[in-house]
């Protein structure tokens, strides 16, 4: 794999994993809810004023068009498998960022994950 080709498909996976970051974020700030009828509209707005959740999802927009540059030079057989980096970006940012628990058997199987991951991306 070229170093153009690498570098598209670890920004595609840094901006998924920074999309959900701002998302979890921004619900942090607004707090648990549930949807019914009497609060989509007020649950609605917050979500749509919400400016770490407006990042988040133009943080996806992009992540998709970089997703499908990278696509257009690396099979997906290859590139898809590479999203899994994004579960330890996102376990140890969480961690750091919002005290999240990750313990020996979450980083672990994380581990195993990576391991598959340079396997397939070395094939």
């Amino acid at each position: 794999m070229k170093i153009l080709e690498f570098s598209l498909i670890l920004l595609g996976v840094l901006l998924n994993a920074a999309a959900q970051l701002l998302l979890k974020a921004g619900v942090r700030q607004i707090g648990q809810f549930d949807f019914s009828l009497a609060n989509v509209w007020p649950i609605s707005t917050q979500l749509a004023t919400n400016l770490p959740i407006i990042g988040g999802l133009s943080c996806y927009v992009v992540s998709v068009v970089v997703w499908i540059m990278a696509l257009s030079r690396v099979e997906v057989s290859i590139a898809y498998p590479m999203l899994s980096i994004g579960y330890l970006v996102n376990a140890l940012l969480a961690w750091w960022l919002f005290g999240e628990a990750v313990g020996p058997q979450r980083l672990i199987g994380i581990a195993v994950i990576i391991i598959g991951v340079v396997i397939v991306a070395r094939s």
